[in-house]
């Protein structure tokens, strides 16, 4: 029997059992279709959330004084470590494998426009900052050099801020009363999709102004623990990530001189570093996707048993038709080679559908607009590879199977059935 009658008689047994075909196929193609999809939003997942963290920024630490747990240079342990603008300078002077360094002054006070009050949370930093922690503006300009060096009284509005002190207002140019200090904004920050934040909340609530002008108009009130040049935190970006725990060894010694702890102290300061959590995300999501490809690969198996289970059933209801044709001269090769033929044809139509339909959900779904807790499915070529791999085993497994259990009936027991 050639390859065109085999064909021919496929094509006939699938239409004479069209419910059946469909219903065998659809384990099949949803198989498919899942791999491509689950796998997808699995990486679309871990790139959301990169291009998020990237909001915060790259490669930085933000850290904070904390309280020594050991003994040093004649200090007790225990002690609070607080840090200070100095500590800024010495790490911007020494700490060669520091690229940048910022201080951070936090303060939250009552800004009036003329249009509407807040009391937004104010951020004091060096110009320096806005870089590294991927402020970006729509309207207007950032902080400059000039400005932190002379003080200005300038400021930057995330946008939540702009839309509640000016609605529908321009902002460039105005004048806003920050507790009676007046300040000129210069500019109105992009919005932001930003997951995580520390301190005084999200970039888009936020108003940034010169540290100097901060320091000088709203110094931190006196209380325990705080100081002339008392600072929040300090925010400081590595120069090369390859380098991010030697940077990070550095930012340690040299505290922990100023500060006398012991620079193997880790409780002497509490560090949120983004690159750990940036791997530490990334190897979340590798877990997750691979979960979702597990599952989805799970789904496909079972709709090759499901292929299998059908072709034995159909082997059983065509035994009387395989003793006529082995009677009129087929062979066991033609018997064999008809039954996995359907099946095979059952596979290859499925997962061409399932894959059509997988890459143009993807493709369509990273075109349209989702809500911010949908990510965009990614389409991935080592998922389509794997799901087509995994279909071609599935397709000789569930085919030659029933195929060989067909080839082997004898034709005299196969008349015998009625």
């Amino acid at each position: 029997m050639n390859i065109r009658e085999v064909l021919r008689q496929t094509v006939s047994s699938m239409a004479a059992h069209k419910l059946r075909s469909f219903l065998t196929m659809f384990g099949i193609i949803w198989g498919i279709t899942s791999v491509i999809l689950l796998v997808g939003l699995g990486k679309g997942f871990s790139r959301d959330q990169k291009e998020r963290l990237k909001t915060i920024g790259v490669d930085l630490a933000i850290i904070w004084g904390g309280r020594t747990s050991e003994q040093a240079g004649g200090y007790a342990a225990g002690r609070l470590v607080q840090l200070s603008i100095r500590d800024a300078y010495l790490i911007k002077d020494e700490a060669y494998l520091i690229k940048t360094v910022s201080p951070e002054l936090r303060r939250s006070v009552a800004e009036v426009s003329r249009y509407n009050a807040a009391s937004r949370p104010v951020r004091g930093v060096w110009p320096e900052y806005q870089r590294f922690r991927s402020l970006k503006v729509q309207e207007g300009r950032l902080m400059s050099e000039d400005d932190e060096k002379d003080g200005r009284r300038v400021v930057v509005l995330g946008v939540e801020s702009r839309d509640q002190l000016f609605p529908g207002k321009p902002a460039i140019g105005e004048t806003l009363m920050m507790n009676g200090s007046p300040y000129t904004v210069i500019g109105v920050l992009e919005k932001k999709k930003q997951n995580g934040s520390y301190g005084s909340g999200p970039d888009n609530t936020q108003l940034f102004v010169p540290y100097s002008a901060m320091a000088r108009d709203y110094p931190p009130g006196e209380r325990p623990g705080i100081f002339k040049g008392w600072i929040n935190n300090l925010v400081v970006e590595v120069a090369d990530p390859e380098q991010h725990e030697e940077a990070m060894l550095q930012v340690y010694r040299i505290l922990g001189r100023e500060h006398h702890f012991d620079p193997n102290d880790k409780d002497a300061l509490f560090i949120w570093d983004t690159l750990d959590g940036s791997k530490l995300t990334e190897r979340i999501f590798e877990v997750m996707t691979t979960f979702f490809g597990a599952v989805a690969l799970m789904t496909l198996s079972l709709g090759g048993i499901g292929v299998m289970n059908i072709m034995l059933v159909a082997v059983t209801e065509r035994t009387r038709e395989i003793g006529v044709r082995k009677s009129l001269g087929a062979t066991a090769a033609d018997i064999r080679n008809q039954f996995f033929a359907e099946s095979a044809a059952l596979m290859v139509i499925s997962g061409a559908i399932g894959l059509g339909f997988g890459i143009g959900i993807c493709m369509l779904a990273s075109n349209v607009d989702l809500p911010d807790i949908v990510p965009h499915p990614v389409l991935s070529m080592p998922a389509i590879a794997i799901s087509l791999l995994t279909l071609g085993l599935i397709t000789v497994g569930a085919g030659m199977y029933p195929a060989q259990r067909a080839a082997a009936l004898s034709p005299i027991e196969c008349l015998r059935q009625e």
